[in-house]
């Protein structure tokens, strides 16, 4: 196939040739029969054409940014013309040996040359040699490229007797209206060298990354090596084209030593090199800009501009072919402050997109366009990806969208208008909590607008009245304040207003005149909002957002292109609104964030928080920002959405938008220093009044003072009970028995009752009648907080307003919303060898235990407090007392034999019924209650001495104590001890199986039923049922009980949207 392919290119330029041959053969006669040579054929025809115009070649244009660095090209063509100079002697040498080493003898036709190339390239096989001139070639070239339709082109590069003499005279005609040295530059300008790259200077840059003033030998032999068949030795079409270009090369070089121009030895020492390609990518357009925002508002505003041409048609030819230089009013720090800025909070997939501009106050410059998303289209052009065509930054007119709502922002033109007509700092009016605009609204054409179906809120809904200044409703967004002081000024005059600071809709359109414009319900861009607030920082002066500051058409004729500015404000008017936006900042919606310098702005929050805006500026900058969702932000609010990895509940204008300002801002003008805003003329401005305003003010003082006294009580009360924890951890720290306590873990603290119990009761004799709170078992345990639980009211809750923890853990219900739960009667499960026996544990040891039975419902003989049992360690209630001794067996004295108390819990177990008084039957252990347990701690317990698991092997030993000698200890007091009935376990109200001794608790009379328990506690105690009066030893119904109040916080007026 490659055979073929070389045979028919043979034949071809053997055709060429014979072509040129045939060409010099008819005009040869003519000219020798008048007997002129053939330096002189030319003059031989009377009358030549005029030579083609070669002013229309294409050249790349180039985009440079404030400081002269390229960031965009365009090109129909990559073409830059360099002059002969700046061209490689080499090069010219190159080109020369292997096109028409007879360029400087010849006056357009060289028969010899040709007639020489045809017998050269006959006996190669191939074309080895040109057979038409450097001046041939320049026509055909310059033919092609003026071209602008197919039927143009293919008539340009047809082969025919009759374009071979159009050429000759063509060139001819060249001959005489330049120069060689000026066609040879022609030439090299406009050849085609391969890989996308037109002329000498761009085929340097795309094949090893140089200047055509420094290609060394090597490389211009290569050059010139690929004029010839560019297509067939294009390097980045794979390896054989590579070889074809080698084998070029080499013949290149080889031409060159024949003609003397180098020696044989260079030659070869260049032959034998590498080809040495560095290939450098030439990509064009805006997609392989490093911004391509900004390039595609600078071409959108070379194409839709008239001062660059009269249609469209000839300013896209003279951007593509013009060979322009424009300069830019792109500033890199700006640019990449504005794109971290961004890239910081939002991520390019998320649907939701954030886009921002920065604009010179004063001139108008564009100093950056940014926004969330890549440039370019997304894979198998989907609509949604991280990826987007749109210039979110601009207008449509620029490759924007539709654009979003501006929200509140839209405030600071009536704010403008009200006091261009003559109202002060100060002055205000009463306003409702809801406002419907009925009556008083006309447009510019004097139309009434009303509308009646309408309510106007503030921001929130939270819908509150009152008075408010012209300051304060702009600090805070008033809604309802601004839709009334439109009212007042005038609809159209606002609109008035807004359009000299060069409002206009993104989508082109006229603006809504509606009786909201005020709320901002046109859709605008970044691009116009940051030029309208940079008119307030110019103080009055608006300038037309501009990107290009400077053209330099090819021939060096640079064009400067001034700002469009207008006076759209009185001076003083800005200077005031410059006074009352840098409130926002330090009394409004903005409080709290800052840029280090003076500032002012404006929030912005659509209805439904379908946009989110903020638009700022310092006397050097001023910038706006905007985020909305790409799908539509009607459909899709920005309220529940994660943008950046960050949920945000509803975004708002000073929650997203804003720190993207800040950011933005305080990165650009790092190397700029702060400049302060005109002071306003308080004699024209100064003195307002709202009536009732100052009243209203003072009363909401009261109202954040009392709720900061309220904080700080709040805040003294939890740092005491701090102390009071650190108090206890350091006493159970310091005592060393603590370690080998029963009822202690080992590493966990346990409050003692000569540390604990002792202390608390001497401080607070009644606290150990108080309930205590869920939790208080394992608190105590750990060393936490104080185990008296607080007073409760009547309904069960907290007396003071508790944190979402502390109500967590009051789980106690009143006793009246308690439910029933039947007693278990499961069977007791019988001790192996090998296992631990615990006793009975509560299901859940968080909830408040359950209090005991009312003692006046008891016998008189239970209130004996000799007939109760040990009290648990490690709480503060009253230190445990033994029983009386006359009514326990002998036995009963030995510590070891009693059972296991329930250690690490703060309230006081339930008593028991005084033994003696208790019928046989009222012994039986399923009538009474499990003992509350710690379910939280496994310590080994005393061996058992009745029960079924009595004397069980534990399965580890614990505090030193081997497992053999206390199972000795166990038989030896089971042997001891007299024969006792074995109390059966209970079920704890939780379903777990408890074993042990049963609980203390109530008697149940002979043939009565076993008293109802609740599941409210969990912990197996019997509870009052509802009506039943309170038990002994408990606070009454609500007896003593302090109400809760909610805490009243000073509102304030949010952000209006």
């Amino acid at each position: 196939m490659t055979s073929r392919l070389l045979n028919a290119a043979a034949k071809l330029g053997l055709c060429g040739a014979a072509g040129g041959a045939l060409v010099a053969g008819i005009t040869l006669p003519l000219v020798s029969g008048a007997g002129l040579t053939a330096k002189h054929a030319a003059a031989a025809f009377s009358e030549l054409p005029p030579p083609p115009r070669d002013d229309g070649v294409p050249e790349l244009t180039r985009v440079l940014d404030r400081h002269g660095r390229q960031i965009a090209q365009f090109y129909y063509q990559n073409r830059q013309s360099v002059p002969l100079s700046r061209v490689a002697p080499v090069m010219r040498q190159a080109i020369l040996a292997i096109e028409d080493a007879r360029f400087y003898q010849h006056g357009g036709l060289d028969i010899r040359g040709t007639l020489r190339a045809l017998i050269a390239n006959t006996r190669a096989g191939t074309i080895t040699q040109g057979g038409s001139s450097i001046t041939q070639q320049l026509v055909k070239n310059i033919l092609i490229t003026q071209a602008e339709t197919d039927r143009e082109r293919l008539r340009a590069s047809v082969r025919s007797i009759q374009r071979k003499i159009d050429e000759l005279r063509y060139a001819l005609a060249l001959e005489r209206k330049y120069t060689k040295d000026q066609i040879l530059e022609r030439y090299l300008n406009i050849a085609y060298f391969g890989a996308g790259s037109f002329g000498v200077q761009a085929a340097a840059r795309r094949f090893f990354s140089v200047d055509a003033a420094d290609l060394t030998l090597t490389q211009a032999a290569t050059l010139a090596g690929a004029v010839r068949t560019p297509s067939d030795t294009d390097p980045t079409l794979g390896a054989e084209h590579r070889a074809r270009l080698l084998e070029r090369r080499n013949l290149v070089l080889r031409r060159m030593a024949e003609l003397k121009m180098i020696t044989p030895e260079q030659a070869a020492a260049a032959i034998r090199a590498p080809l040495g390609l560095r290939m450098r990518p030439q990509p064009g357009g805006c997609e392989s800009s490093p911004h391509p925002f900004f390039c595609v508002y600078v071409e959108r505003e070379v194409l839709t501009n008239p001062a660059f041409g009269p249609d469209r048609a000839s300013r896209e030819r003279r951007l593509q072919r013009g060979g322009l230089t424009i300069w830019t009013t792109l500033d890199p720090v700006a640019q990449r402050a504005a794109e971290k800025a961004i890239s910081a909070r939002v991520w390019p997939q998320d649907t939701q997109v954030a886009a921002e501009a920065m604009v010179e106050p004063g001139t108008g410059y564009i100093r950056a366009l940014a926004t969330s998303k890549r440039y370019g289209r997304n894979p198998r052009n989907r609509p949604i990806g991280p990826r987007t065509t749109y210039n979110l930054a601009a207008d449509q007119a620029h490759g924007g969208g539709l654009g979003l709502q501006a929200g509140s922002t839209f405030k600071v033109f009536t704010l403008a208008t009200a006091l261009s007509q003559g109202m002060r700092f100060g002055d205000g009016f009463q306003i409702p909590s809801t406002y419907v605009p009925d009556s008083g609204y006309r447009d510019c054409s004097g139309k009434p607008v009303n509308a009646p179906g309408t309510r106007i809120r503030n921001a929130g809904g939270e819908g509150r009245g009152g008075p408010y200044s012209l300051e304060m409703a702009t600090w805070h967004s008033v809604n309802v304040f601004f839709m009334k002081l439109e009212r007042q000024v005038g609809l159209c005059n606002v609109v008035k207003t807004a359009k000299a600071l060069g409002v206009r809709r993104a989508d082109g359109a006229p603006l809504r005149e509606v009786p909201t414009f005020t709320l901002g319900v046109n859709e605008m861009d970044p691009t116009t909002m940051a030029a309208a607030f940079a008119t307030f920082a110019a103080r009055g002066r608006y300038c037309r957002p501009m990107a290009i500051t400077a053209i330099v058409e090819r021939d060096g004729t640079r064009t400067e292109i001034p700002p469009s500015c207008s006076t759209a404000l009185d001076p003083e008017v800005a200077d005031a609104v410059n006074h009352v936006l840098s409130g926002v900042f330090t009394k409004g919606t903005m409080r709290g964030q800052s840029i280090g310098r003076p500032a002012a702005g404006k929030t912005g929050t659509s209805n439904g928080y379908t946009s989110a805006w903020f638009a700022g500026y310092t006397p050097a900058l001023a910038a706006a920002v905007s985020v909305g969702d790409i799908r539509g932000s009607y459909r899709y609010p920005l309220t529940g959405v994660t943008i950046g990895g960050r949920y945000y509940a509803a975004v708002q204008g000073a929650s997203l938008p804003g720190a993207i300002w800040v950011d933005s801002m305080r990165a650009a003008l790092r190397h700029t220093p702060p400049l302060g805003f005109v002071p306003p003329d308080m004699r024209r401005f100064g003195g307002g009044f709202t009536p009732g305003l100052k009243e209203y003010l003072e009363k909401q003082a009261e109202k954040a003072r009392k709720a900061r006294e309220k904080q700080k009580r709040k805040k003294k009360e939890q740092e005491r009970r701090e102390e009071e924890r650190r108090e206890r951890e350091t006493a159970t720290a310091g005592d060393p028995r603590a370690a080998d306590r029963p009822g202690t873990e080992p590493g966990r603290p346990s409050a003692s009752p000569s540390t604990a119990g002792v202390r608390a009761s001497a401080r607070t004799p009644q606290r150990a009648e108080r309930p205590q709170r869920a939790g208080a078992a394992s608190d105590a345990r750990r060393g936490g907080p104080s185990a008296t639980a607080r007073p409760r009211h009547a309904a069960g809750r907290p007396a003071h307003r508790a944190s979402g923890r502390q109500r967590a853990l009051w789980t106690a219900p009143p006793a009246a919303s308690r439910r029933a739960v039947p007693r278990s009667t499961a069977a007791p499960r019988a001790g192996s060898h090998g296992t631990r026996a615990h006793p009975a544990r509560s299901h859940d040891t968080r909830s408040r235990p359950a209090r005991s039975r009312d003692a006046r419902s008891q016998p008189a003989r239970s209130r004996d407090p000799r007939s109760r049992p040990a009290r648990p360690h490690g709480t503060r209630s009253k230190p445990a007392r033994s029983q009386d001794a006359r009514s326990q067996p002998a036995r009963s004295r030995d510590p070891r034999s009693r059972p296991a108390r329930p250690h690490g819990t703060r309230s006081k177990p339930a008593r028991s019924q005084d033994a003696r008084s208790q019928p046989a039957r009222s012994r039986d252990p399923r009538s009474r209650p499990a003992r509350p347990q710690d379910t939280r701690s496994r310590q080994a317990r005393a061996p058992r001495t009745t029960g079924p698991r009595a004397g069980t092997k534990r399965t580890r030993p614990q505090h030193g104590r081997s497992q053999h000698a206390r199972s000795q200890r166990a038989r030896s007091q089971r042997a001891a001890a007299p024969r006792t009935p074995s109390p059966r376990p209970t079920a704890s109200p939780g379903g777990h199986r408890a074993t042990g001794a049963p609980a203390p608790g109530p008697a149940v009379p002979s043939g009565a039923r076993p008293p109802r328990r609740t599941g409210g506690a969990g912990d197996g105690t019997p509870a009052a049922r509802p009506g039943d009066p309170a038990p002994a030893g408990t606070p009454g119904g609500g007896s003593g009980a302090e109400a809760g109040g909610a805490e009243e916080l000073l509102e304030v007026a949010h952000e209006g949207r």
